[in-house]
């Protein structure tokens, strides 16, 4: 599933403003060039890890509302008789489940 959020989310999401990203990456080399070699590394070490978090955040909040609206759909689409409360109690019964499993294993 994750292979499909991955193309639906690169196929609908909004594309990088590159100017923005250029701006971003001469200040970085404006900053790195004050640096001695240690301390552009950790820079770079820097800019890696937030550059990650920020897609693996853009990628979970795309699912987030890929899911929300395939909830609306099939709260639409079926008998009209979803509820969040059942849902919810439903994801805790089936991670309870899960955590009940590994505690065994």
């Amino acid at each position: 599933m994750y292979d499909y959020m991955r193309a639906l989310e690169d196929r609908f999401a909004p594309k990088p403003n590159h100017k923005r990203r250029q701006e971003l990456e001469t200040k970085r080399q404006e900053v790195a060039a004050l640096l001695d070699k240690q301390g552009r590394k950790k820079l770079l070490r820097l800019v890696d890890a937030h550059t990650m978090a920020q897609e693996e955040m853009a990628l979970a909040s795309f699912i987030a509302g890929f899911r929300l609206a395939w909830g609306i759909t099939m709260e639409l689409g079926v008998d009209g008789r979803y509820s969040y409360e059942q849902e919810q109690e439903e994801i805790s019964r089936r991670k309870n489940c899960e955590e009940g499993g590994k505690d065994r294993g």
